[in-house]
């Protein structure tokens, strides 16, 4: 079964593969487990510290959302799509599309530059 949503707190608790897009092109792809606790690309953590947390005591994130450019979908931008937004982009990002690699069992991303050790709870 394919099961599309916006919701990531739902899409953990239903699905035993998640795949995260980013303008038609996917960013990272794995189980819930690895994915929602230590994600890899940026705009995955982006997505995952946007969820509000249902415990009004728990300490709050320094969530910011996104800046930068929002690209057309259209005219989408050279090499990684995500690169206009993302707070780690450099160079390379501008001018190579990202190809998955994996970082963990079952857990893959498209980054030249992916995050490590940075966990989220949910």
């Amino acid at each position: 079964m394919l099961f599309i949503a916006h919701d990531l707190a739902v899409v953990k608790n239903v699905s035993d593969r998640v795949a995260v897009m980013y303008l038609g092109k996917l960013c990272e792809v794995g189980n819930p487990d690895a994915l929602y606790s230590t994600p890899a690309h940026p705009y995955t953590k982006t997505l995952l510290d946007s969820i509000p947390h249902p415990d009004p005591d728990a300490p709050k994130g320094d969530f910011a959302g996104l800046s930068g450019e929002i690209p057309s979908p259209v005219a989408p931008p050279s090499g990684c799509r995500f690169r206009t937004r993302c707070p780690n982009a450099q160079e390379l990002c501008a001018q190579v599309e990202p190809v998955m690699t994996a970082v963990g069992e079952d857990h893959y991303v498209a980054c030249h530059f992916p995050l490590q050790g940075t966990p989220v709870t949910i």
